[in-house]
């Protein structure tokens, strides 16, 4: 392990003992998850509620694939595909929910408020490697500097720097010691009918 991520590792394995999950990748945010999640599993299409944040219905731009509305008055979280989970908002102790990649978010207005940051939970090691491979720009961090690895696959430079593991370190317990706010459909407008998602 290249010990500047020791913490990174930490910090992963706090959230995934939390969430009873085998296995966590942090990612430095949960969209970047969300999107590492949809190539793993070479998804060809996304459906999205109508009320929603913006950069979800997003990556089927970005993506080049289809994307689909749903009416859904979901709470917590919501399927995007048949197995990836956006669980931005959601905290739970022992949710994960298994054969799937669940994708939450430390951004500053979530319970576990990082300003930045988010983890991809699964019960799939060879998953959890490759995704964390991905997040990495291709390298391995269990192998040394990445100048003397053979980089096979393509990375994304998603990664969560271990300034910001550090910090959700120190407040996880303050997070487990409170409770979380109540999200929904209700916190978001619907934007299924903003321009840049109907421009042809």
């Amino acid at each position: 392990m290249n010990k500047g991520f020791d913490s990174v590792a930490t910090f992963e394995n706090t959230i995934a003992e939390y969430y009873n999950a085998p296995y966590a990748v942090a990612v430095d945010c949960c969209t970047h998850g969300l999107e590492l999640a949809l190539r793993y599993t070479q998804a060809t299409e996304i459906t999205v509620p109508r009320q929603t944040y913006l950069s979800v219905p997003m990556l089927a731009n970005k993506l080049d694939i289809t994307r689909h509305w749903k009416n859904e008055n979901w709470y917590d979280y919501y399927y995007i595909t048949e197995n990836i989970i956006d669980s931005a908002v959601y905290w739970q102790k022992n949710s994960y929910i298994d054969r799937t990649f669940m994708v939450l978010s430390f951004q500053f207005r979530k319970h576990l408020s990082l300003g930045r940051g988010g983890m991809i939970l699964t019960d799939d090691k060879e998953a959890a490697h490759t995704l964390r491979c991905m997040a990495y720009d291709g390298r391995d961090n269990n192998k040394g500097a990445w100048a003397s690895q053979e980089i096979e696959s393509i990375g994304y430079h998603y990664y969560m720097t271990p300034e910001i593991a550090d910090t959700g370190i120190h407040k996880f317990p303050d997070a487990i010691a409170t409770t979380p706010k109540e999200w929904s459909y209700k916190n978001y407008p619907d934007i299924s009918n903003l321009k840049v998602f109907n421009n042809g």
